[in-house]
């Protein structure tokens, strides 16, 4: 089965494009909360509204790679370190080492632990969110950006060159299980689940946050 899903991608299903959003020339992280998506741009948080498209709130913060929600807090690599934040007061409560040391991508939130991609080290980390150490790391034959898990299933994106994947592998050895390619030239810088039927996909240098159709098997 790995096989063949390597060799015949799914084309990805683009339901709807936001942004560019005033004042980001670039998307790096994106999470969701349950009701809004939030998009790291390099300065700036910033939430919106999935069915409006409107800008809703804004927090001035480092933000220039992944971003995770645990279902209280934000948590933003920022840099060589990952930032746990209040989303309602743009506060940052506490840091931890990121294990890359500024070489991280994405960052999710699952089973109590935070995952963090390494890009050009092709992994992904389990890590404690109190300490930073690692718990466990998967390997992956593509460069890792965007990481998110939806109904135990592990998904990444994959930017290389002019191609972008999302991808679903197994969390223990890695291989790749599912493969959903993205139009040549539409890269994914982070990715997030909405925990249903959709993956939000940070669009790097376009500005734009896509939302693309997670596939029922």
């Amino acid at each position: 089965m790995t096989s063949k899903n390597q060799s015949s991608p799914r084309t990805a299903e683009i339901v709807r494009e936001y942004g560019p959003f005033d004042g980001a020339s670039s998307i790096a992280g994106v999470t969701h909360d349950g009701q809004r998506v939030w998009a790291a741009t390099g300065a700036k948080l910033i939430a919106f509204d999935p069915a409006s498209g409107d800008t809703t709130r804004t927090l001035d913060r480092a933000c220039d790679a992944g971003t995770a929600f645990d279902g209280t807090y934000l948590y933003q690599i920022a840099e060589d370190r990952i930032d746990k934040i209040d989303p309602a007061t743009g506060n940052v409560l506490s840091s931890i080492p990121a294990p890359g040391q500024g070489g991280d991508s994405g960052l999710t939130w699952a089973e109590g632990s935070l995952w963090v991609g390494q890009y050009r080290d092709r992994k992904i980390h389990q890590i404690d969110p109190a300490t930073g150490a690692v718990i466990r790391s998967i390997s992956s034959n593509r460069f890792v950006t965007g990481v998110t898990w939806v109904d135990g299933e592990l998904w990444h994106a994959t930017w290389e060159g002019d191609d972008s994947e999302i991808r679903r592998v197994d969390p223990n050895s890695g291989d790749v299980l599912e493969r959903l390619a993205m139009p040549a030239g539409t890269n994914i810088s982070g990715l997030e689940s909405d925990g249903a039927d959709l993956f939000y996909a940070g669009g790097g240098g376009s500005g734009k946050v896509r939302a693309v159709r997670r596939p029922k098997n």
